[in-house]
Order: structure tokens, then sequence, then C-alpha cells
């Protein structure tokens, strides 16, 4: 797994200019992956589709959660409705739909059978 080291970039400027990589440090994967299914498109498509759909992502200033609980709450809203009520344009269903786990967008029953669970 690569890990990139942030830090202040050279001018100093801190308010409007995102940190700038100083380095990166390589820490093997635990396990025995395949290497012919190693490939990073799948996880970079959802970082940028997490980043446009909840703009606390873009921000850098602000659009922060205060609490980490808050901050769960709305990744795992983001989710709901990623995976339970927008339709796909590849799928023309959602991923719930897809995988047979729903017959119908059910955002509402979803969350009321998650929450008695």
């Amino acid at each position: 797994m690569l890990t990139k080291i942030y830090g202040e970039n050279e001018t100093g400027e801190k308010r409007y200019s995102p940190a700038e990589c100083t380095g990166s440090r390589v820490q093997p994967v635990v396990g025995n992956p395949d290497a012919k299914h190693m490939i990073t498109s799948y996880g970079e498509r959802q970082n940028l589709t997490m980043r446009m759909h909840m703009r606390r992502f873009t921000r850098l200033t602000n659009g922060l959660s205060k609490k980490i609980e808050n901050h769960i709450a709305a990744i795992s809203l983001n989710f709901m409705y990623y995976n339970s009520v927008k339709t796909h344009q590849t799928l023309h269903a959602t991923p719930a739909m897809a995988a047979g786990l729903t017959k119908a967008h059910g955002i509402v029953r979803l969350m009321r059978s998650a929450r008695n669970a």
C-alpha cells in the first residue's frame, strides 16, 4: 500500500492551497493478493464519486464535521443513497436492485429494516 506524506508547501501559504506531497511510504499488504487483480481504478473511481457527491471532501477550509460520529453518519447516508436510491446509467437500476437485494427503490424501507436489526 502506498501512503503519501503531506506537509506545508515552500511558500508557506495555508489558507487556499492544498498541502504538498513531501514523500511516500510503501507498506506490504497482509495476505496473498493475486497480482492480476490488483488495480487502483475502482478505488480511485469510488474516491472521485465520494468527493463529487459530498462537497465536504473538496473544501479546504470548511464543511468538516466537528465530531467523528457526524462524519461517519454523513458518509453512511451517502453510501445508502448511492447504493439504494441512485439509478446508475450502466446498470439501469440501483446497485441494490442489480444485486437482487430489493425489487424497487426503497430507502425508507431499507433504513427501517437496518434500524430494527
